[in-house]
């Protein structure tokens, strides 16, 4: 496979992130909580056959440097500006070429599964392409060819808002890309699916559920 794609992944400043995961882990700081889930996802997307770079947005130092270490390129994001700033921004950043923007809340994600909807994207319409998440009404990743821009519309029924901005939906995409988590109860489900280590970690397994094979 070729490494043609950059992705770009905002993350808040832990004490505002995931607000509605607040609790969900007794004995737990929600800042590690916060944390994992974004770790286990960028080590994911670095660890994914078609991805030549990752730009995180953020300017919380912890995520700074949790980032960094895990081989993502880190720019500063202004701490009021908002998600899809910070997409547009990061967006770029990654200047010319194939661009998606992910979610950082995807602790289950298998780097085939997004590989596979990376490849879809490139092999269909010129057009900007997005995943659903699991639920069908959020949005987990969005994508666009070189010289399109990427034109975020995350947050509150965003799967709608990218198909009236003209993105097509990859709808075969594999479970472990559409759960994002939000609550405890996608914290669950995501734990069914296989979490990344930090998150295991976190929930008390050693070692990612179910090996999350790549």
């Amino acid at each position: 496979m070729t490494q043609v794609w950059t992705v770009v992944v905002p993350v808040k400043r832990l004490d505002a992130a995931k607000s509605r995961l607040r609790g969900a882990l007794p004995g737990q700081p929600h800042e590690a909580l916060a944390l994992a889930l974004a770790v286990d996802t960028i080590e994911a997307v670095r660890a994914c056959p078609v991805v030549a770079g990752v730009v995180v947005v953020t300017d919380d130092p912890a995520v700074t440097a949790a980032a960094g270490a895990a081989g993502a390129r880190v720019v500063p994001d202004h701490p009021t500006a908002g998600l899809n700033p910070a997409f547009r921004y990061g967006a770029a950043v990654a200047g010319v070429g194939w661009v998606a923007g992910l979610t950082a809340d995807l602790p289950a994600l298998r780097p085939v599964e997004l590989a596979a909807a990376l490849s879809a994207a490139r092999s269909g319409p010129t057009t900007r392409r997005y995943v659903p998440d699991a639920p069908g009404t959020g949005t987990v990743l969005l994508a666009a060819p070189p010289g399109v821009p990427l034109d975020p519309r995350f947050g509150g029924g965003s799967a709608a808002a990218h198909a009236a901005s003209g993105a097509l939906p990859l709808l075969d995409a594999g479970p472990s890309l559409r759960r994002d988590v939000d609550t405890a109860a996608d914290l669950a489900a995501a734990t069914r699916l296989g979490l990344g280590a930090h998150t295991a970690s976190l929930c008390g397994t050693a070692v990612p559920t179910a090996g999350r094979p790549v």
